[in-house]
C-alpha cells in the first residue's frame, strides 16, 4: 500500500494504457490520482486536471504524489521540451519513482520520447521505461487502422512482410503496475511484446477469421505512408511514424520477449484472444 497521504499519479488516465493502469492500481487498493485534461474519474481514482500544454496544472496534479506513470503528450515530435520541466518539478515536489511509457522502436537517446528516457535515471533513483511493441488495440480502438478496418476493411502500412510482436494494452498496464508497486523499481527499460511476431497480413487474416468479413492489408511505400499520415498529424511526426513502418519491413520488430510472463507470472495474451474479446470494435 501507499504510505498515508501518498498517491500514484497516472498521467493520461483516460488513454489506452493509462485507464488500465489506474484501474489495476485502484483494484489493488492503491490511492490513484487520475490525471487528464477533463479530470474524468477512472474506477475509484481521484480525478485531477492535467494538461501538458498548461504548466499551471502541474502543481495540483503532483500534490501528494510519490510516484508517477508518464504518458507522453500525444503526437508531440519533441516531448522532452514539456516533459523534462515537469519531471524536475515532480522531483522537487517529492515524487520518488517514475515509470515512462515509450516504444520498442525508440531507444534511450533516440527521437521523441527517447530523450526523456535518457534523462530519467538522472532525475529519479527509482524508475522504469516501458518499451512495448505495437498495441493490439490499434485495430479495435480509435486508431487509424481501426477506423479504416471499420470504413472499408483495409489496413494500410509500409511494413511489407515485416513482423511485429503485437501486445495487449492490458499486459502493458500489468507490467506498469508491477514497476510502480514493487518494493524496488526495475531501474531499467523493459521491452514488452505479445507471444507471437505477426505480419500485418497475418493480422488481416486473423481479423477476417474472427469477424467473418474479409479484411485486407494494403502495402504502401514509405512515401505513400508518410503522406497518408501527414493528413492527420504534423509532417515531422508523420515522417517518424512512416520510418517506423520501414524499420518493421527491415525486421526491427521481429521479436518476442518474456517480460509479461516474468514480471506478472502469466503469459501475454494472443492477438486472436484480444480480437475475440474486443469484437465490438471490429466490423460486423
Amino acid at each position: 500500500m501507499n504510505r498515508p497521504g501518498e498517491f500514484t499519479l497516472v498521467i493520461g488516465a483516460t488513454g489506452t494504457t493509462g485507464s488500465r493502469v489506474a484501474a489495476q492500481l485502484a483494484a489493488r487498493g492503491r490511492r490513484v490520482k487520475a490525471a487528464s485534461r477533463r479530470a474524468i474519474p477512472v474506477d475509484g481514482s481521484c480525478p485531477v486536471r492535467f494538461d501538458w500544454d498548461d504548466p499551471t496544472s502541474f502543481a495540483g496534479a503532483l500534490e501528494g504524489a510519490d510516484r508517477v506513470y508518464l504518458n507522453p503528450p500525444l503526437g508531440a515530435p519533441d516531448p522532452a521540451t514539456v516533459m523534462l520541466p515537469f519531471l524536475q518539478q515532480a522531483r522537487a515536489a517529492g515524487v520518488r519513482r517514475a515509470v515512462l511509457l515509450s516504444s520498442s522502436a525508440i531507444p534511450a537517446g533516440g527521437p521523441a520520447v527517447g530523450q526523456v528516457h535518457q534523462a530519467l535515471p538522472g532525475l529519479f533513483s527509482q524508475w522504469a521505461v516501458l518499451r512495448p511493441s505495437w498495441f493490439m488495440q490499434n485495430f479495435t480502438g480509435n486508431h487509424t487502422h481501426a477506423r479504416t478496418i471499420r470504413a472499408d476493411r483495409t489496413i494500410h502500412t509500409a511494413t511489407g512482410e515485416g513482423r511485429v510482436g503485437f501486445v495487449d494494452a492490458d499486459d502493458i498496464a500489468a507490467v506498469a503496475v508491477h514497476a510502480l508497486t514493487k518494493a524496488q523499481a526495475p531501474n531499467t527499460d523493459l521491452i514488452i511484446t505479445g507471444p507471437q511476431a505477426l505480419s500485418y497480413g497475418d493480422v488481416a487474416t486473423i481479423l477476417t477469421q474472427v469477424t467473418g468479413r474479409t479484411i485486407t492489408h494494403c502495402q504502401l511505400t514509405y512515401e505513400q505512408m508518410r503522406d497518408r499520415l501527414a493528413a492527420d498529424v504534423p509532417a515531422e511526426f508523420a515522417a517518424m511514424l512512416a520510418g517506423m513502418d520501414h524499420a518493421i519491413a527491415e525486421g526491427a520488430e521481429n521479436r518476442t520477449t518474456d517480460t509479461v510472463q516474468r514480471l506478472t507470472g502469466r503469459p501475454p495474451r494472443t492477438f486472436r484472444a484480444v480480437a475475440e474479446r474486443e469484437t465490438d470494435g471490429l466490423p460486423s
